[in-house]
C-alpha cells in the first residue's frame, strides 16, 4: 500500500520574461516561463543580504493560453500548482532532468484595476488539470479567477 503524499508550491514572484505559448502535437496549448522569487535576510554578522530563486513554470490548456497573454516581463504574479521532475535529450543528446513548477493557479497581482490594460473587463477562466509527467490527466478539475 502505498502512502499518501503532497506536492505543493506556493510562490510569489515575478516574471523573468513573456510567457512562451506553444501546442503539442496533438494541440493542447502550454505555456513556460521563469518566476524570480525574491528574499533577504540577515547573516551572521548582520549584515542585510538579497538573494533571488528563480522557478521553471508551466501551464497546461485554457490556463496556458492565458498566461501565455497575459504574463510579460516584470509581471508580479501568484503561482500555486505542484513541483514536477522532467527528463529531456538536449541538442547534443545529452540527458538532462529539470524541476519545473507545473501551475494550477494563476493570479496577475499588478494591473490596471478593473481593466486588463487592453480595454477588456476581468474574466473568470475554467483551468484545465495539467497532466502528471507520465501524460495521464488528473481525475479532479477545478475553477480559478483571474484579477484583472
Amino acid at each position: 500500500m502505498s502512502e499518501l503524499g503532497v506536492n505543493k508550491v506556493i510562490l510569489i514572484g515575478r516574471s523573468g520574461g513573456d510567457a512562451a505559448l506553444k501546442f503539442t502535437q496533438a494541440g493542447k496549448p502550454v505555456a513556460n516561463f521563469s518566476l524570480a522569487v525574491n528574499e533577504s535576510f540577515k547573516s551572521r554578522d548582520g549584515e542585510k543580504k538579497d538573494h533571488v530563486e528563480w522557478f521553471n513554470c508551466v501551464c497546461w490548456g485554457k490556463l496556458g493560453e492565458v498566461a501565455g497573454r497575459y504574463v510579460t516581463k516584470g509581471k508580479h504574479l501568484f503561482v500555486e500548482g505542484r513541483l514536477q521532475t522532467r527528463k529531456y535529450d538536449d541538442r547534443e543528446g545529452k540527458a538532462r532532468e529539470v524541476i519545473e513548477v507545473v501551475v494550477t493557479q494563476l493570479r496577475l497581482l499588478s494591473g490596471n484595476g478593473n481593466r486588463n490594460g487592453s480595454g477588456e473587463p476581468r474574466e473568470a477562466v475554467p483551468a484545465q488539470p495539467a497532466p502528471d509527467n507520465k501524460g495521464h490527466e488528473p481525475d479532479s478539475a477545478f475553477v480559478f479567477e483571474i484579477p484583472f
